[in-house]
């Protein structure tokens, strides 16, 4: 009970603080005309956000099913709270980061994850375009956590709260935040995150904790602009008529095509479903990798 009224008053006190944000980022925007709202992008967030939380509640009743069966056979039991709740940030973090990267490195998971990467802006809202389809299968990956003695409903609001500072971090108005860059994902982080330059695909997966990047070799620090060319947002291929159905299926309509492809392997066809996104049996299409060293080729 106690839990369920958590998860309750953290939306209850971010919606205010969301709508604050918004509008101040609006009111700058405007002031100093960086452009950086459309209405039509700001709707199709919102539509986006909209499916996600509807597939969400439908299905939750699944996915908490899980989570107590689980529970019944947690092989620890936890005695101080501190460290209950800190020890479950941690891990939901570290495996909410395995989600992300996979949903990037997958083509079958990017899918469903480019929906929030098709915006060409970046502001808070896009925080809220989601990946429609993310929760049919993202408790696969928290399924450790009722193992390690978490209580499900405990689990939500720890997603809840790392959302939070997720949304956070998309704008273009905040910049480096000092020692705060080296352990948790800041806008600087994130703005690479969203970007569509060769450098920056595929890197800063983290949600909360920038550690994980680190650890695992897919962090990428904002260049100056002196540096590097500047950010690019959206994907490499941007949609030419996005729309209500476009937008959430023309990854799954190019899978289809693919795979159906005449005289191809079924190892190719394996690739085009389970490979890295951009592969080609032909090279027509380039991974991140390879635009990265074709990048790395060119200004050698």
């Amino acid at each position: 009970m106690m839990t369920q009224l958590a998860e309750q008053w953290v939306i209850i006190i971010s919606t205010p603080i969301y709508l604050f944000l918004i509008g101040g980022e609006l009111i700058l925007s405007h002031i100093h005309q960086r452009h950086l709202y459309t209405w039509k992008d700001t709707i199709t967030n919102v539509y986006l956000m909209l499916l996600n939380a509807g597939v969400d509640v439908l299905f939750r009743v699944v996915y908490l099913g899980v989570f107590l069966f689980c529970y019944k056979y947690a092989v620890i039991e936890w005695s101080n709270p501190i460290w209950y709740w800190v020890c479950l940030i941690l891990i939901e973090d570290f495996l909410y980061y395995w989600l992300h990267r996979f949903d990037h490195e997958i083509r079958f998971f990017w899918a469903t994850h480019v929906t929030h990467h098709s915006s060409e802006k970046m502001n808070f809202t896009v925080g809220f375009r989601s990946s429609v389809f993310q929760p049919l299968y993202r408790f696969l990956y928290f399924l450790p956590l009722p193992l390690l003695g978490f209580q499900p409903l405990d689990i939500l609001v720890a997603y809840s709260v790392t959302q939070i500072w997720g949304i956070f971090v998309h704008t273009e108005l905040v910049g480096k935040l000092g020692w705060l860059e080296y352990i948790l994902v800041t806008p600087s982080h994130h703005r690479v995150h969203h970007a569509s330059n060769a450098m920056y695909l595929d890197k800063n997966m983290g949600m909360f904790l920038i550690i994980w990047d680190k650890m695992f070799g897919t962090f990428q620090e904002e260049k100056k602009a002196e540096e590097y060319e500047p950010i690019r947002y959206g994907l490499t291929k941007n949609l030419e008529k996005p729309n209500a159905v476009t937008i959430v299926f023309h990854e799954w309509t190019q899978i289809w095509k693919d795979v159906l492809q005449p005289r191809i392997k079924l190892k190719d066809r394996w690739m085009y479903l389970f490979g890295p996104p951009g592969w080609s049996h032909d090279g027509s299409r380039k991974t991140s990798e390879e635009l990265r060293r074709e990048e790395r080729a060119r200004k050698s």
